[in-house]
C-alpha cells in the first residue's frame, strides 16, 4: 500500500528575497520535517532551519519537529529579530513624549 501524501508549502524570506517551496511529504510529517525536505539552505546558506522559528499562517509554533502538518499548510521560517519590539515602542513613547513636552 502507496504511503499518503500531503501538500504543503514552506516559506522564508530576507529583505532581498523570498522562496517558497511547494511540496509534497509523508502524511504524518512535522514542521521540521517539511522545512527540511524544502532544502531552502540552497537558497539562503546561513539558514539553520533545525534553529530557527517557525509558524504556520503567521502563528508562532512553539514545537515544530513535534507539530504535525495538515494539508495546505504553510510553514513560514522566520528570521531573527533586528530589535527587541517592546524596546522600540518604548523608545518611540519616550521620543513622542519629549516631542510633546517641547510644544
Amino acid at each position: 500500500m502507496a504511503e499518503h501524501e500531503i501538500s504543503v508549502e514552506v516559506v522564508y524570506a530576507t529583505p532581498e528575497r523570498q522562496e517558497l517551496v511547494r511540496l509534497k511529504v509523508p502524511q504524518g510529517s512535522s514542521m521540521l520535517d517539511a522545512a527540511k525536505a524544502a532544502r531552502l539552505e540552497r537558497f539562503f546558506p546561513e539558514l539553520n532551519v533545525a534553529a530557527t522559528p517557525m509558524g504556520i499562517f503567521g502563528k508562532a509554533v512553539a514545537k515544530p519537529a513535534e507539530r504535525v502538518l495538515e494539508e495546505g499548510e504553510r510553514v513560514e521560517i522566520y528570521r531573527p529579530l533586528i530589535a527587541d519590539p517592546k524596546e522600540v515602542r518604548k523608545q518611540r513613547a519616550a521620543k513622542l513624549a519629549k516631542a510633546k513636552a517641547q510644544e
